[in-house]
């Protein structure tokens, strides 16, 4: 696809383009109201927008992206500390909010008012040029700040577009955050480009989802998960086209149940801050539990096993996903040591996710280098497959399995299970009869929940801390 970013928007000004909550815009209102904004916001070198899940925040990143001035989106309920650091680190100029939001930060404020209009602007960006800086979630050290360029977020977009057979005939629906790949840029810049009308429900309850009457719906895991426990919501949505899932592995269980309820697998895919989304089931392709299907349209992919080289593409050999194409970030914000470290002598991206690639270059990933490849007896054993093994155990809502520093074997194989387990043991068996010995659990620990983050990531490294 070729054209602006928001291809979409100057087409057909009196048809939908976003309704958040109860507030509908059509896609010339929304236009006029973001090029307020990008009035407003003109010349600066960066701005930040308050990510609440509002039509504010709409019409903010969109005004930015009118105005060619990078934006950084902050979580609504960011805390004081993160917040300045953001605010300081990406030397954001102006903060973008709804009305009443204001903050203690030095910077000049902007107000949104979704109703006033103005002329929009006719020049469109380069496509080299920055359009969001996301920060991530600092697991190691502070949050770096991903510099993506326009051009990386429409070859994502419109990748995604062909896989999915993704038109403006569909109605997108989700109620992700607004300061994500996910939901930001898959959920809210994609429909905008594709030109198919985007129902925000605030909150991604089950309830909402039912009642919107889309055709392609997106939700993390955690989504899909509650959506399964409420059976008459999930038959409702037997009528949308695809039901999508990414941010974190799909549990089996859930892919099944929801399957079950909705007749329509679901569909998986596999992103990062640094690539947006590269990898994905295809509308017309085979939709097999705990695989994410094949690179889009431009991207090149690649495992490198533990000697360095790369490893072959069996279904079976676990290694560091590499990437290559047009949807990389353009380099982590004032910190060209950290870029870098990310990428290959050849120019390659380095995902720190381990993934087996099947002849067919189908893709299963793994789980992250850092907390979900463990060593344990001389064993290299990705903490993902023992994860679908204890899902699949009957009472088992939810699992993680983290590498505790052992002295004796290394690293000791610990499981943390949510759910209606009596004999944590009988979990251990389980694993040992339907993957090896050597990859069971030498301890079960049945918690009242798992950390995670606002996207449903379980975040393992907490669970490390209190082990």
């Amino acid at each position: 696809m070729q054209g602006p970013l928001l291809t979409s928007l100057t087409d057909d000004l009196d048809r939908n383009a976003v309704r958040v909550g109860d507030v509908t815009l059509t896609r010339g209102e929304l236009l006029g109201a973001a090029a307020v904004v990008a009035d407003a916001v003109v010349g600066r070198d960066v701005v930040a927008v308050n990510g609440s899940a509002s039509m504010e925040t709409v019409v903010a990143v969109v005004g930015a992206l009118l105005a060619g001035v990078p934006v950084v989106p902050l979580p609504a309920d960011a805390g004081r500390a993160e917040r300045d650091y953001v605010l300081s680190d990406s030397g954001a100029q102006m903060w973008l909010c709804a009305p009443g939001c204001a903050i203690e930060s030095g910077l000049g404020t902007h107000e949104v008012d979704i109703t006033a209009r103005a002329d929009a602007p006719t020049v469109e960006p380069d496509p080299s040029d920055i359009g969001i800086i996301l920060y991530t979630s600092g697991t190691t050290g502070r949050p770096k700040g991903v510099r993506l360029p326009r051009r990386a977020l429409a070859a994502s977009i419109d990748g995604l577009a062909d896989a999915w057979d993704w038109t403006s005939d569909d109605t997108v629906v989700h109620g992700l955050p607004l300061f994500h790949i996910h939901g930001l840029v898959l959920g809210m810049i994609g429909p905008l480009r594709v030109g198919s009308p985007l129902i925000h429900t605030v909150r991604p309850t089950p309830a909402a989802y039912a009642a919107a009457g889309g055709s392609l719906y997106f939700g993390v895991p955690t989504v899909w998960s509650r959506v399964c426990d409420d059976p008459e919501s999930a038959r409702a949505l037997s009528s949308a086209r695809l039901i999508v899932s990414g941010s974190a592995p799909l549990p089996v269980p859930v892919f099944e149940k929801l399957t079950e309820l909705t007749g329509k697998p679901p569909v998986e895919r596999y992103g990062m801050s640094e690539t947006v989304i590269t990898v994905s089931i295809r509308a017309d392709g085979e939709r097999r539990p705990g695989w994410v299907g094949h690179p889009i349209a431009g991207v090149s992919t690649r495992i490198r096993g533990e000697d360095g080289r790369l490893a072959p593409h069996d279904g079976e050999t676990l290694g560091e996903l590499e990437l290559a194409g047009p949807t990389l970030f353009d380099g982590y914000l004032g910190n060209p040591e950290a870029t870098a470290e990310v990428m290959t002598d050849d120019g390659w991206f380095r995902t720190g996710d381990i993934a087996a690639i099947d002849p067919d270059g189908f893709h299963r990933i793994a789980g992250r280098e850092s907390v979900d490849m463990i060593k344990s007896g001389g064993y290299r054993i990705g903490a993902g497959e023992i994860e679908h093994i204890l899902l699949s155990y009957p009472g088992v809502r939810e699992a993680a399995v983290v590498g505790v520093p052992d002295d004796d074997l290394g690293q000791r194989i610990v499981a943390f299970v949510v759910g209606d387990v009596e004999r944590p043991d009988d979990l251990i068996d389980a694993v040992a009869k339907d993957l090896s010995v050597h990859k069971r659990p030498r301890e079960i620990r049945v918690v009242d929940g798992l950390p995670r983050n606002a996207m449903g990531k379980v975040q393992k490294k907490a669970l490390l801390e209190g082990a």
